[in-house]
């Protein structure tokens, strides 16, 4: 029975996933939402399919959180580790120790005793690593200032979980002034917290076991596991290095828990440790998918732990607990977000990520109550808010996406653009990224000037110093092409990264400019069809020549003879662009119909110049048009 209760556990929490996901994401509210929402559906206060005394898929799932830090430690290189050492320390030693402080004065001031209220601020002084470094990740924002001033706080509190672990008891128990009891007292609870082979040894002998460990983890890393990955790697069977990627995160996870330390921490310490390993991406490929479901379990699980019923009872008090928490911890973290020179969107973005509780709340609530720190009293409502307070972040997120994050791009689009004062030009070109930029200096290095607009600040500095003559403005104002000098130029290059702005600077251009010849940068097919409809001249799909050079590539490795494969390519892209400006004309029902007969005719011409054929086939495509061409 017990197994089939598991199972049951397993099937509910799947198909909770599997139903709810998709539709989260197709309504723009993120994965991460939708496994919350799904979790209280199937808990214990709606459907009432999960949520009972023996929860083994819970404990199964927190694995996952494990896992996804073993993966964040692969991303990260020691070198990089040691740049990020000062926001590590200081931001989120800061984080902290300002939260803990300010929500301990305000539960003393609320009437609970000191020792309550500092153990209450030093648990509620964490954010939840699972929730934030997912909804980053799927934003793409773990890149920029925000992002990584956001795992630098998530690391060190993550860190910061085993000291506090310790020190909570030592809130409950009589006062000790011995520094030397302090610290026994301190590697004792650890220990005895796992439960593991530390347990019952003396304190010194206890240091020694986590050092041994700790060295152990990082000298394995470094020297054993190249030969134990290329001696897998020889079997030739993936199932085997997927066994042996999984072993690797059980095995050091174990040993950490056995010395009581936090297997998170010990996982992340292997993964910096293997991030210069040649085997690293494989690793990540291997463990990716089983990171990414039980992260998605896990999530239902918070979602399934809401106590709706204690809710019910003390809705006020519970409400403006989480408001409390989430104001308190948005305002230390914007607050420090200027302190370390984030710019004004960076610290808005930085103190929405991390303003909730976290996953280990719930660890540390639990150890405190049985270690009468806290009374359940104090604990039952303040796990609700844990859970409330990670519920809301992703809605906190989609509220910044959607109504602060765009205020802070429009007030840099509406900046005033760059004095312009170079003279007339023949060449305008919009947009200097990684496509314009080619195009600007083959045109500058055979003597043609070209005034470069760029609405990207950061971008534009970075130029400059490779000594571009580039001018800040929005390419859609029409008074900054005035200022440009459109009227007087001949050509428009468009070379901008956003589809909808590129569309709309082509519609600008072609109105007020009409003597303008264009050349737009297309990112696809579709957006090459709506540039030809709109009459522009030259169209050039960003990554249609480097892949057609490849193929060419792959046809002299299979072995074509390079001019046959040289012929094969120009032929088909002579085709293929024929075959664009005929099919942007048509509508989508017709167009695919059109393109399979043009595919068709591709590979009838392709044969047909293969065995010297140069006759014209069904009037479609002449071929000796084509060796013109050649």
């Amino acid at each position: 029975m017990h197994d089939e209760g598991f199972l049951f556990q397993v099937f509910i929490y799947l198909v909770a996933a599997v139903a709810s996901v998709p539709i989260a994401k197709r309504l723009g509210l993120g994965s991460v939402l939708g496994y919350l929402i799904a979790g209280v559906i199937i808990g214990p206060f709606v459907l009432k399919f999960v949520g009972g005394e023996d929860e083994d898929v819970m404990h199964f799932a927190e694995f996952g959180v494990v896992m996804m830090l073993f993966l964040v430690g692969l991303e990260l290189q020691p070198s990089l580790l040691w740049r990020l050492r000062l926001p590590i320390l200081g931001l989120g030693g800061l984080q902290v120790l300002v939260t803990s402080l300010v929500l301990a004065a305000i539960g003393f001031v609320a009437g609970l005793p000191w020792q309550t209220a500092l153990a209450v601020g030093l648990i509620l002084a964490q954010s939840s690593t699972a929730i934030v470094l997912q909804t980053l990740n799927e934003k793409g924002l773990t890149k920029t200032q925000a992002g990584q001033s956001a795992f630098s706080v998530l690391l060190f509190q993550d860190i910061a979980v085993i000291p506090i672990l310790a020190l909570l008891p030592l809130l409950a128990a009589p006062a000790i002034t011995a520094i030397g009891a302090v610290a026994d007292r301190v590697l004792l609870v650890a220990a005895e917290q796992s439960g593991g082979a530390s347990a019952g040894l003396p304190a010194w002998q206890q240091a020694l076991l986590v050092i041994g460990t700790v060295s152990g983890i990082i000298l394995g890393g470094r020297f054993l596991t190249r030969p134990l990955f290329r001696f897998i790697a020889t079997t030739q069977q993936r199932e085997i290095f997927t066994a042996t990627a999984l072993l690797l995160v059980v095995g050091i996870a174990l040993a950490m828990q056995q010395v009581g330390l936090s297997p998170a921490l010990g996982t992340f310490v292997a993964g910096v440790v293997l991030a210069e390993n040649e085997y690293r991406h494989e690793l990540e490929s291997d463990i990716e998918p089983f990171k990414g479901l039980l992260l998605g379990l896990f999530f239902i699980s918070v979602g399934a732990s809401i106590d709706f019923n204690l809710l019910m009872q003390q809705p006020l008090l519970i409400l403006c607990l989480v408001l409390v928490l989430a104001i308190v911890k948005f305002a230390v973290l914007f607050g420090l977000g200027r302190v370390f020179r984030l710019e004004m969107s960076q610290s808005l973005l930085f103190g929405c990520a991390l303003a909730q509780g976290g996953e280990f709340g719930f660890v540390l609530f639990s150890f405190a109550t049985q270690n009468k720190v806290l009374t359940e009293d104090v604990t039952g409502p303040l796990v609700v808010v844990v859970a409330l307070s990670m519920a809301l972040t992703p809605l906190i997120m989609i509220i910044n996406d959607r109504l602060i994050q765009p205020r802070f791009v429009a007030a840099e689009i509406e900046a005033e653009a760059d004095e312009i004062d170079d003279g007339e030009t023949p060449v305008i070109i919009a947009g200097f990224g990684r496509f314009g930029q080619i195009v600007g200096r083959l045109l500058i290095a055979n003597g043609f000037e070209a005034t470069v607009l760029d609405h990207s600040p950061t971008q534009i500095e970075l130029l400059r110093r490779f000594g571009f003559k580039v001018f800040y403005g929005d390419a859609s104002r029409l008074d900054l092409l005035h200022a440009a000098g459109a009227r007087h130029a001949r050509l428009f290059v468009v070379a901008i990264d956003d589809r909808d702005r590129s569309l709309h600077v082509v519609d600008l251009v072609r109105k007020h400019f009409p003597h303008l010849k264009i050349l737009a940068r297309a990112i696809d097919r579709r957006h090459a069809y709506e540039f030809i409809r709109r009459g522009v001249e030259v169209v050039q799909r960003e990554t249609f020549d480097s892949a057609l050079e490849m193929g060419e590539a792959a046809l002299r490795l299979l072995g074509t003879r390079a001019y046959k494969a040289h012929r094969s390519a120009r032929i088909f892209k002579t085709h293929d662009e024929q075959a664009l400006w005929e099919m942007a004309t048509l509508e989508d029902d017709t167009r695919f119909a059109r393109g399979q007969q043009l595919r068709q005719d591709l590979e009838r011409v392709l044969r047909a110049d293969d065995r010297g054929m140069t006759h014209d086939l069904d009037g479609a495509w002449d071929t000796t048009a084509l060796q013109k061409e050649v």
